[in-house]
């Protein structure tokens, strides 16, 4: 394993500060450099942005973000062990990283960063889905960010990515595919982390679109879609029930039949539906 930095391997930074990882805090760290500095390349190029990253750990993606030349790295860390780690990546490239002790949830990264922004994470897994959500459902479109680039257990990505009729297409997707291009661009092993997780994992592109692919209410579309998949064996008709007085009608404008499932409906359909329901 070919060294990206000065820096020593990530197993010795481990052992040195002593950070055996958390199940508590949803910790999985990646210690192939090569493997974090391949993760910030799909990232995209980095030169001309800012980059969050959310629960750097020891610092493996940090310092492959920072190796591929981001132009300044915030690193939000809950976990304080993790701390001197991250100040040693600190002095090795001055000026380029900021680390925040402190939860992902309560930071704001505009206070920190200047755009164009990119948020690139290996997410621990207890928070990752509900970060995604924030970033995909802000008040205002375009986001702060321009692309994400994170990393799930692969039933998250794949529910990220899924097209109506499979398993795990669900709100997941249509809140990612109505403002978003999403893909998997890398698939990775249990044994790649330490300590190994119990599934295989998985990193999501997602690049912001200037627009979204169909008008829709953003919360309208919200409530809908939480209500189709709420129980995603009722037809349609029940699962919105009480949403409006001639809700079967307004179904069929939306080319939905009544007797639809959730899971079947595209997202141009429910896009369709959210605005006739606002109306």
């Amino acid at each position: 394993m070919s060294a990206i930095d000065s820096l020593p391997p990530l197993r010795q930074v481990i052992d040195d500060h002593g950070i055996a990882a958390k199940k508590s805090l949803g910790q999985n760290f990646l210690l192939d450099l090569n493997l974090t500095a391949k993760i910030a390349r799909l990232a995209g190029d980095l030169s001309q942005s800012d980059v969050l990253e959310i629960g750097p750990g020891p610092g493996g993606l940090t310092r492959g973000l920072l190796a591929e030349g981001a132009r300044k790295v915030l690193a939000i860390e809950k976990d304080s062990r993790c701390m001197p780690a991250l100040e040693e990546i600190s002095a090795a490239y001055p000026g380029k990283l900021q680390v925040i002790n402190g939860d992902a949830l309560e930071v704001d990264p505009l206070a920190h960063l200047t755009p164009p922004i990119r948020i690139a994470a290996n997410l621990p897994y207890n928070v990752g889905t509900e970060l995604l959500i924030r970033w995909l459902t802000p008040q205002e479109w375009p986001p702060f960010w321009s692309s994400l680039t994170l990393m799930f257990q692969k039933e998250v990505a794949e529910r990220i990515v899924a097209q109506p009729g499979s398993k795990a297409y669900g709100r997941l997707a249509l809140l990612a595919q109505w403002r978003t291009e999403a893909r998997i661009v890398l698939h990775l092993p249990p044994e790649a982390f330490s300590p190994p997780p119990k599934v295989h994992s998985a990193v999501v592109h997602l690049t912001a679109l200037p627009e979204p692919k169909y008008p829709a209410d953003p919360k309208k579309l919200e409530q809908v879609v939480a209500r189709a998949f709420n129980q995603r064996r009722k037809m349609l008709r029940a699962a919105l029930k009480g949403m409006a007085p001639d809700l079967e009608d307004r179904l069929l404008a939306a080319g939905i039949q009544p007797t639809d499932r959730a899971e079947t409906v595209s997202l141009e359909q429910f896009c369709a539906l959210s605005r006739l329901l606002a109306q």
